[in-house]
């Protein structure tokens, strides 16, 4: 009797344990397959149709061929295309603190809900917060948010919260901005100025200040245009190479020659130096006027992002779909347009610094 009970009890061992077997053979060994799609991948040098298999959450395979079964399931998306996911490299979503008039308030939106409806799945929130606040930022935005959010640090140690902290030349502080940036290199890629309306140079050197001793780029918004602090200088003498200078069609800072329409003398030689250029639309920082004869003229984004806050997202602007169509109408081919939104366009001032 304890024979025959032993001998059933292996028999239905050996059967759980065939049948665990036949199981894990047949699962399949992807999550999600999109299949026949045209991939724009300029990172991994892949233009073609590729089928793109998923698992946990990332990209497990690329191939010009991955079987049906492999998915748990397949979406066929023969005729679209299929890229990374986009980086808008100029956000403004330190949004929550209920502070009216700032970019660290009421003028930021919450990431989530503009960012992955038009394929967007990494934000750089370009300078809402300085070395005073970014950790409030990190704790109620970047750490909660689906959205992978990075950030530039704003020189000014309160952030982008309007004018009369913006305007404080006592605040810039590159030593300090530094400091914060080398607490969270993981988190931190770039320093940024702005809205300075003053004739003084020290927003943009205590930026450079602060970029050098983290090894990261500083971002500039020229602010208001002054002869003391001409367009040429900033790119030719006091940014490096890998800097960034955006809203490179604004018309409001000398960005285009008078004569041929074409880039000034300053945005020639800036190229030439190793600065880039980003298009950061926002509420009024891109003019036809200027976007078409610079790009017919070879003068192309190296990044194309939106400047989105609450007033850009309701104008012009709208998302960074219809910044890249705008790109793209004046001529410039889709292949181009995508590398300008994927991996390499927010890796350029990191990899020229270091």
């Amino acid at each position: 009797m304890t024979r025959n009970i032993l001998i059933q009890t292996m028999i239905a061992l050996a059967l759980a344990a065939g049948a665990n077997a036949f199981a894990q053979q047949a699962e399949p060994a992807y999550d999600l397959l999109l299949r026949g799609g045209h991939v724009l991948d300029d990172k991994n040098h892949i233009d073609g149709v590729m089928g793109v298999a998923i698992k946990d959450g990332k990209i497990a395979k690329v191939a010009a061929y991955i079987p049906p079964t492999s998915a748990l399931k397949t979406v066929e998306v023969k005729g679209l295309y299929v890229t990374p996911g986009l980086i808008d490299i100029h956000v403004h979503v330190y949004a929550g603190t209920g502070e009216r008039g700032s970019y660290a308030g009421d003028l930021s939106v919450p990431p989530d809900g503009f960012t992955f409806r038009v394929g967007v799945t990494t934000v750089v929130d370009a300078g809402c917060s300085g070395w005073r606040n970014f950790e409030d930022f990190k704790d109620r935005i970047i750490d909660r948010s689906k959205t992978r959010v990075f950030a530039m640090l704003n020189i000014v140690g309160a952030g982008m919260r309007g004018g009369h902290y913006e305007q404080n030349m006592d605040d810039m502080d590159g030593e300090a901005t530094a400091a914060m940036a080398l607490k969270y290199p993981n988190t931190i890629v770039g320093i940024k100025t702005a809205h300075f309306a003053g004739p003084e140079w020290k927003p943009v050197e205590q930026a450079v200040i602060a970029g050098t001793k983290a090894n990261i780029p500083v971002m500039v918004d020229f602010g208001v245009d002054h002869p003391e602090r001409p367009l040429y200088d900033l790119l030719t003498k006091k940014l490096r190479p890998g800097d960034i200078y955006t809203h490179m069609y604004s018309g409001l800072r000398h960005e285009q020659d008078p004569v041929t329409l074409g880039p000034s003398k300053a945005f020639i030689e800036g190229r030439q130096r190793g600065i880039y250029f980003d298009v950061g639309q926002g509420g009024g920082s891109f003019k036809w006027s200027l976007a078409v004869p610079m790009i017919k003229a070879g003068f192309i984004p190296d990044s194309i992002s939106t400047d989105l806050h609450v007033t850009s997202m309701n104008a012009a602007m709208k998302d960074e779909l219809n910044v890249a169509d705008k790109i793209m109408a004046i001529g410039v081919p889709l292949k181009q347009v995508v590398a300008e939104m994927t991996p390499d366009s927010f890796s350029h001032g990191r990899k020229a610094r270091s």
